[in-house]
């Protein structure tokens, strides 16, 4: 892999949300959504899916690590997937609606864990719905932290590459 400016620049932006993750903020209102979503889109389909991996890995390290922790990882990888998919159409409203999707796709998910984890409701399908339902108020940090950090990395990302069209030219 040649490090050029498109991806001195991803993985740079990537960091910054990253760190963003270590710092104080609301409740599931984190940046790995839109990084997943961002490698998707922009990098190499055999990089894009280590993007928030490692993302996670780095400040996992940090925050510690739980059990059915790889509820979110396959929630992350498939989200990643999900941007590899939208690359074709990198128009805001595909962005956008990509977004709310990979929100949706990991709420799911990671929800769908810790329901057959079996450890705080019943493994009926009553039970998987009380689990989706208990969990609608951080679906919403979730879904407005994705939200606003998409808007912040590929905001950030077309700024970098209108100022610097040399950027969008390379592969990474």
């Amino acid at each position: 892999m040649k490090f050029n400016s498109k991806t001195v620049i991803g993985v740079g932006l990537i960091l910054a949300a990253a760190f963003s993750r270590l710092i104080p903020h609301p409740m599931n209102f984190a940046p790995i959504t839109a990084i997943a979503l961002f490698g998707g889109m922009y990098f190499d389909k055999r990089i894009a899916p280590i993007l928030p991996l490692a993302a996670l890995m780095i400040s996992d390290y940090f925050l510690g690590v739980y059990d059915g922790i790889v509820w979110v990882y396959i929630g992350f990888l498939l989200v990643s997937m999900l941007g590899m998919l939208a690359s074709r159409n990198k128009s805001i409203g595909v962005i956008a609606g990509s977004t709310v999707s990979g929100s949706v796709l990991f709420f799911l998910i990671t929800n769908f864990g810790v329901w057959q984890s079996g450890t705080f409701y019943p493994l009926t399908m009553s039970g998987l719905a009380e689990c989706y339902v208990a969990a609608l108020p951080f679906f919403r940090n979730s879904l407005v932290g994705d939200l606003f950090y998409s808007g912040v990395l590929f905001g950030s990302y077309a700024l970098i590459v209108h100022y610097l069209p040399a950027a969008e030219q390379q592969q990474a």
